[in-house]
């Protein structure tokens, strides 16, 4: 087997990632060198002694990215848990990339963000299932200039807050195009404020261009009609639009709203 990341049993701040079949290899190199975390696993066959020694250093890390079928990871982390004020985050992937479950602490150990930051990076769909995130509706979808300043993304959200007569607290996550991912202030206010932001590929904004308002510099820019409102409605499982593009000094958002699935 190829050389892994060794892990380190002092008490880093990266995170741990975790995989269990060989076939998982390079999407755990690929996760450790963005994540900047130390992978393991890979050098040890599934099963008894895999899991032996994922327990052994479990609490060495403040994060975990399990690459596995929940079933295993549920399994690994049976022995290990001692409480939510002290066990780690965990996040658990898939192979496929199919979904990022914040499985554990999610908010102590930090793993609902994590979460998102491995649905970044791989496309896979966050899944967040503490109360206090489930019951956030609102979605804002954001495109912006390049270069503008937290103060004209803060000026721009609460103006469009007022407008539907809603709070800061109903905002479940920010929503914006790959090619806004590394933009300053996107990142900085998100973190400022704890509200998750969500990368929606532009490849997915292409297929379902969901505009109410095309863009004429979007599409001579980036070959879309729109940037916020098709990201506001494909952040969401089941979205209606409740504020259409609204732009203010450089950036325009969209607020989606998630209508949920009631059983009849």
């Amino acid at each position: 087997m190829s050389s892994v990341y060794r892990l380190d049993s002092g008490q880093p701040k990266r995170p741990g990632i975790w995989v269990v079949r060989p076939e998982a290899e390079m999407l755990g190199k690929q996760l450790a060198t963005k994540l900047c975390g130390d992978l393991g696993g890979l050098d040890l066959p599934l099963g008894t002694g895999n899991r032996q020694a994922f327990v052994s250093i479990f609490s060495c890390f403040p994060q975990w990215v399990m690459v596995m079928a929940t079933g295993i990871a549920v399994r690994y982390l049976q022995p290990v848990l001692q409480h939510k004020s002290c066990d780690p985050g965990v996040v658990v992937l898939d192979e496929g990339c199919r979904f990022a479950i914040s499985l554990i602490g999610g908010h102590e150990g930090g793993a609902n963000l994590l979460a998102y930051q491995v649905s970044n990076l791989t496309g896979a769909v966050p899944v967040i299932t503490t109360a206090t995130e489930t019951a956030k509706s609102l979605i804002i979808g954001i495109g912006c200039r390049k270069g503008v300043s937290c103060e004209q993304i803060e000026c721009a959200v609460e103006f469009c807050l007022e407008k539907l007569c809603k709070s800061r607290a109903d905002i479940r996550e920010l929503a914006t195009i790959d090619l806004k991912a590394k933009e300053t202030a996107l990142l900085t206010w998100c973190e400022r404020e704890n509200i998750a932001l969500r990368i929606i590929p532009k490849d997915l904004v292409a297929i379902r261009p969901w505009v109410t308002q095309p863009s004429d510099w979007v599409h001579e820019t980036l070959g879309l009609e729109g940037v916020c409102e098709p990201c506001a409605l494909l952040a969401g499982h089941r979205t209606r639009l409740l504020l259409p593009k609204t732009s203010l000094n450089g950036v325009s958002i969209a607020v989606a709203e998630e209508t949920g699935n009631l059983i009849r």
